[in-house]
C-alpha cells in the first residue's frame, strides 16, 4: 500500500534496510546465539545519524517541524525495518528512544541540553527504570525510594528487566519521594552510570531477543544530584511514566510489526522453493491460505501504527487508546505470524540454523513489556467507556 512517505522518510527506510542486509543479517545469528551486545551496529547506526531521529533538531537530532517536532514516524520506520531481520539488535535503537521519552516530555531545558545531545550523536544509550519484581504493570506498588538530603536526593531500591541495563550511560529511573501520596508520591530521576551507589545486576538469559542487554538496576544510597529530579518537580513521575508509554508504544508496535514483516518474507521465499509431492509448496491452497491470512495481518497492523504515529506527530494529545492498539495489535499478529512460518517451514523452521525460530522467540516479547496484550486490552476498555459517558453528557 502507499502510506505516502516523504522523501526523507523513503530515505530512512531506505538507509535502514541497507544496514539491516549488510551489517545485522550477517552476525545476527552470532548475536544470538551468544547474547552479544552490538556496539558495533550502535556505531553504525550512530554513523547513519539514525539515534536522533526522534529527538528535535535544537537539541541535536533529527526531528524537524516538518515531523511534527517529534520524529515518532520516523522512528517507527526504522525500528520496523531493522526489526526485519533483528528484533533483538533493533532494540538497542528502541529501547534508547523509551528512556529518552521522559526527558523530551518532561525534562527542563538545561537537563535537556545537558542529555539529549550525547544521545541524539549516539554517543551514549538510555534506560527507562521502571519495573520492579512486584511492580510489573502494577507500577504504583512500586518500593524503589528517593529521600532528598544535603542537595542530593538518595535512592534505595532495585529495578527489574530493565532493557540496556549496563550498556546505557543515561537512566530514567523512578521512585517514591513520598510514599503516604501513592502515583501522586512518584518522581523521576536522571540517573548517570557511574554515580555513587549504583551497580548493576547479572545479564538475563533470555528466550528472545538475546542481542539486548536486560539487567537489574541496583540502588545502594545511590547520591543523585537534586538538579536531575525530571523537570525539578516531585510527584510528576507517574505523569512522566504514563507519557511515555503512550509515545513509546508504537515503537513496540514497530518492532513487532518488522518482525512479523521479515517473517512473512521468509515464509514465502521458503514456499518457493520447498517441494512435496513433486511441486512447489507456495501451490498448495492451505499454504496460500497462511501466507495471505498473514499478509493481510502484517498489513492491517501497519496501517494502524503509521496512522497513530502521524497523529502523535500531527500534534494530537490525546492518543492513549489508539497507542495501546497498535502495540496490542502488532504484538498478537508478531505471535501469529511468526508461529504460522515457522509451521511453513515444517522442521527446518524448528531448527536455529532457519531465522523464523529466532523470530519465533523475538515475537514473544513483545506481547510482554511495556504493558502485557492484557493491559493494553484494558487500556482500551477503560478509554472507550470514558468517552462513551462523555458523549451522554
Amino acid at each position: 500500500m502507499n502510506y505516502f512517505l516523504s522523501d526523507e522518510e523513503k530515505m530512512i527506510v531506505e538507509t535502514c534496510r541497507e544496514l539491516a542486509q549488510k551489517k545485522i543479517k550477517p552476525v545476527r545469528e552470532h548475536y544470538d546465539a551468544e547474547g552479544i551486545f552490538p556496539w558495533d551496529i550502535v556505531k553504525e547506526m550512530a554513523d547513519l545519524g539514525l539515534c536522533g531521529l526522534y529527538i528535535p533538531e535544537e537539541y541535536g537530532g533529527m526531528a524537524t517541524q516538518a515531523s511534527g517536532g517529534k520524529g515518532i514516524m520516523q522512528l517507527v520506520l526504522s525500528v520496523e525495518e531493522l526489526s526485519k531481520v533483528c528484533g533483538g539488535i533493533s532494540l538497542a535503537m528502541a529501547a534508547t528512544a523509551l528512556g529518552t521519552f521522559p526527558i523530551l516530555l518532561g525534562a527542563t531545558d538545561a537537563q535537556k541540553k545537558k542529555y539529549l545531545p550525547d544521545i541524539a550523536s549516539g554517543k551514549k544509550l538510555a534506560a527507562f527504570g521502571l519495573t520492579e519484581a512486584d511492580a510489573g504493570s502494577d507500577a504504583g506498588s512500586m518500593r524503589t525510594t528517593a529521600v532528598k538530603k544535603d542537595g542530593r536526593y538518595i535512592l534505595n531500591g532495585t529495578k527489574q528487566w530493565i532493557t540496556n541495563g549496563g550498556e546505557a550511560e543515561t537512566y530514567t529511573v523512578f521512585a517514591m519521594t513520598d510514599k503516604n501520596k501513592g502515583t501522586r508520591g512518584c518522581s523521576c530521576f536522571i540517573v548517570e552510570k557511574g554515580m555513587k551507589g549504583f551497580t548493576f545486576g547479572k545479564k538475563e538469559n533470555k528466550m528472545g531477543i538475546r542481542a539486548s542487554a536486560t539487567r537489574e538496576l541496583i540502588f545502594q544510597d545511590c547520591e543523585v544530584p537534586a538538579e536531575n529530579l525530571l523537570g525539578g518537580r516531585e510527584g510528576m513521575g507517574f505523569i512522566h511514566a504514563v507519557g511515555t508509554l503512550n509515545h513509546s508504544r508504537p515503537g513496540v508496535a514497530a518492532q513487532a510489526l518488522g518482525i512479523a514483516a521479515g517473517a512473512l518474507d521468509e515464509a514465502l521465499a521458503y514456499t518457493r522453493q520447498r517441494e512435496q509431492f513433486g511441486t512447489k509448496i507456495s501451490s498448495f491452497q492451505a499454504v496460500q491460505h497462511m501466507l495471505a491470512n498473514m499478509a493481510v495481518e502484517v498489513e492491517a497492523s501497519r496501517s494502524l501504527l503509521y496512522n497513530v504515529a502521524r497523529a502523535v506527530d500531527g500534534g494530537a494529545t490525546d492518543f492513549a487508546k489508539e497507542s495501546a492498539m497498535a502495540k496490542y495489535y502488532a504484538s498478537e499478529v508478531a505471535m501469529r505470524v511468526t508461529t504460522n512460518a515457522v509451521q511453513i517451514f515444517g522442521g527446518y523452521g524448528y531448527m536455529k540454523e532457519y531465522p523464523v525460530e529466532k523470530m519465533m522467540r523475538d515475537a514473544k516479547i513483545t506481547q510482554i513489556y511495556e504493558g502485557t496484550s492484557q493491559i493494553q486490552l484494558n487500556e482500551i476498555a477503560a478509554k472507550m467507556i470514558k468517552e462513551s459517558a462523555a458523549k451522554k453528557k
